[in-house]
Order: structure tokens, then sequence, then C-alpha cells
């Protein structure tokens, strides 16, 4: 009996030390991911799809057409363009820590991250506006908006630059703009609904939702309203921010309901729309999620609670609906589209076909490239990187996929990661959970 004992003690901790190797599985059980826990509130609902889990090899004469690298100097939006869609950057590949700051602020910092002219710029909840020099490693300016009767209430902060001016709305339903050169503040409007989107600018015009799910334009010089186009509002204000994203002369705006709304920029008026809830309960209580729109072109790109739409911009059809839901923002590039599921499958589908060309399964590229257990990761970013699709995990780690699907390298990052990494100069910035800034060459 003490023999039978003592083998299954062996077994359970043969099983429990697969990390020894790497360290990229350690504590992923405990690191929740934000989405990961969004999408959980959705177990329950029964779906007449079973969700996508196919492994697709990909076939050897499919030609990939991947633009030339990129070396960004800027990152003035928080999806980094204007159609959400990501470059293929430019990175020295060293996975050396250039330097790291000392901690930027005693405040929890917003998880998205700009930069400008070689300077970070960050905000907080307490209201701050942080200007940090990426060249010189320290802080060059601190601009608070808000009078102390606000000191208490947490600040969400959505933040977007335009030469060197930058645009600010917020959860108390101001909207203001700040010159970061000198550090003063241009104008501020404050219009009573919290602001709930992230922002876009298209030649005088800011555009920008609340959480009435209304749609609103304002004159970027003064920030006067120009136009409100309301749309369903919920009762319940879920986790789902509403995202904006710009086609040449329209913006794209899905909401808290599930719809997607398609507005001409000049005229303020609706080309289209169509609601992407999966459930034929469409009363305004029922909860939906979604992920970033990101267009190219004639095509657009989108997830809902459980699927992922493929639209044509013009008009709205949808062009193919696939029975999975993304995790982080996909990439448009070129002929293809790059993305990965939420049961965790890179997979990438072909855009004149509209088919997926090749479906793998992301954890068990890992455990067998490392010669270990299978176990759940946990992503914080997809990015294009030296033609490589690169994974940031909660735990630190890069994992380096070719274009073609095949797993290439799993790197650990010398800093600890808090906030999305952008990439900028051939670097790769984020924070870690001391607020401390990160620069990786």
């Amino acid at each position: 009996m003490r023999l039978i004992n003592l083998l299954t003690i062996l077994i359970f901790l043969i099983s429990c030390s697969f990390d020894n190797k790497s360290g990229i599985w350690k504590n992923e059980s405990e690191l929740s991911s934000s989405k990961d826990d969004l999408f959980k509130e959705f177990e329950k609902i029964s779906s007449n799809k079973e969700i996508y889990s196919k492994i697709v090899p990909l076939t050897s004469n499919y030609n990939f057409k991947i633009p030339k690298i990129f070396n960004n100097l800027d990152w003035e939006d928080i999806f980094y363009s204007e159609n959400n869609n990501n470059s293929n950057f430019a990175y020295n590949d060293l996975n050396k820590i250039l330097f790291k700051s000392k901690k930027i602020t005693r405040y929890k910092l917003n998880n998205y991250i700009l930069a400008k002219n070689n300077n970070l710029i960050l905000s907080d909840q307490r209201g701050n506006i942080i200007l940090y020099s990426i060249k010189e490693n320290k802080l060059i300016s601190k601009f608070n908006f808000y009078k102390k009767k606000y000191k208490d209430i947490k600040k969400k902060l959505n933040l977007i630059i335009e030469k060197n001016i930058i645009y600010v709305g917020d959860n108390l339903g101001y909207v203001y703009a700040l010159n970061i050169n000198n550090n003063k503040l241009l104008w501020a409007k404050n219009y009573k609904v919290p602001f709930r989107s992230n922002l876009k600018i298209k030649k005088n015009k800011i555009i920008i939702s609340n959480q009435k799910n209304e749609l609103i334009f304002l004159d970027k010089k003064n920030g006067n309203l120009l136009n409100i186009i309301p749309t369903e509002e919920t009762i319940i204000h879920n986790s789902f921010i509403n995202n904006l994203s710009i086609n040449d002369q329209d913006v794209l705006f899905l909401n808290s309901y599930g719809s997607l709304y398609s507005i001409n920029i000049i005229n303020m008026k609706i080309n289209w729309f169509l609601n992407l809830k999966q459930s034929t309960n469409l009363n305004t209580t029922n909860i939906f999620f979604g992920n970033q729109i990101v267009n190219y072109n004639d095509k657009i790109i989108v997830s809902s609670n459980n699927s992922t739409y493929l639209i044509n911009a013009f008009n709205g059809s949808i062009i193919a609906t696939y029975n999975f839901s993304t995790t982080l923002k996909p990439i448009i590039n070129e002929n293809h589209i790059l993305l990965i599921t939420k049961n965790n499958l890179i997979l990438t589908i072909d855009l004149k076909t509209n088919k997926i060309i090749y479906s793998y399964d992301v954890t068990k590229k890992v455990s067998d490239f490392l010669d270990s257990k299978k176990k759940k990761l946990n992503f914080y970013e997809m990015l294009l990187i030296n033609n490589k699709i690169s994974f940031f995990t909660r735990n630190s780690y890069k994992i380096e996929f070719k274009i073609n699907g095949e797993l290439e390298n799993i790197k650990k990052l010398p800093a600890k990661i808090n906030s999305l990494p952008i990439v900028v100069n051939k670097s790769i910035l984020y924070l870690d959970n001391n607020n401390r800034l990160a620069v990786i060459n």
C-alpha cells in the first residue's frame, strides 16, 4: 500500500514539473486574460454551430504576399493606424534591455501607450497625462486636467495624437486637447455622458462614442459638437468598449449592442448597418462582446461572441461567417488575414477564396517545441515583426511563428510585461508591473 502511495505522489510531481525547461507555462493557470474572462460569461449559451477546432495543414505551394518590413517611428493611435491594422514592423531582435526607466507614476497606468518624436505618452487613473523621453530616459512633463472634486474618481482616458496635439475623451464626459510641446490646454468641453470608445481623427473631425452608444462628431479645432448619431442603447453596460475604425471616407462603428455601422465622415450620414448578435434575443439587456474592427481596402474583419465575420466595406454584406471568435485583434496582411482564435488556434484566411488555408493549435506547437505537457496560454498581443507572427504572453514570453504557421522560436522577454507592447524605432516598448518602461532592442 505504501509503495502505491509513493508511486502516486511521484507521478503527480512529475506531471507538475514539465515547465522546468523554459518557464513559459509557469503560473499561466493563475494568469487571467481579461478578454478570456469576458467570454466565460457565454459558456452556457447554446449555439447551433460547433466552435471551430480543426487542424488544417498548409499546402506546400501556397504563395504568401508579405509587405515590406517597416521601421515605425511613431505610435499615435492606440490601435496603431486609422483602420486598426498593423504593419510588418522592423525590430533589431537582440532581445536585450536597452534601458528600463524608474517608476513613472504610483497610480495604475492605462494599458495602452503611445509614442511621438522619441517620447512616450501615457495616462494613469489619477488623470495624469505623462510625457516620458525615450531618448533621454527621463520624465519630461505631467499634466492633469481635473479639479480636486474628481480626485477620488478613477479616470479612464482614451488618447489619440495628431501632430503635436493629444486629444482626450474620458469616462466623466469631458473631451479636451493638449499641446504636448508646451503642455498647455487648447480647449475642453463637457458633454456630461461618459465617453466609451477609442478616438479617430479625419480631416477637421474628432469621432468618438459615449456609453449611450451615440456616435459623436466634434470639431477638432474647438471641440464643438458637429453631429450626434444615436444607435441602440443597452441597459446593462458590459466590459465591451465601443470600437471605431476608419475606411477611406467612412467610419466603422461597433457598439455594445452588437451593431456595426458605416457612416460617411463628410456628410455624417449612415451608409449601412447590421447586427452581429448570434442570439435571437435582441433586447437591450442581452450582453454583447466583440473585438476591434480591422479593415483593409474593401474588407472588414470583426468578431462577436462566438463568430468572426468577413464583411464588404462598401455595402455591409457578409462575405463569410466563421464559427470561431478571436481573442486578439487580427492582422490583414496583403492577401490573407492572420488571427488567433479563442481556443488558441493560429489561423490564416485567404482573402481571394475566403477559405482557411491553415489552422494549428498554438499550445500543441509550443508543447512539442519544448517537449513538455500541453497547457493553456494567455496572450497579451499579436504583432507582425520581421515577417514573423509574434505572440506576447502574459507571463512575458514572445512566441514567434513563421508566416506559414510554423513555430520558429520562443524567447523569454528580458523584462516582465504589463501593458500592450508597441514597436518604435526597431525596439519593443512596454510597461512592467512596477510602472517602469522597458525598451527592448
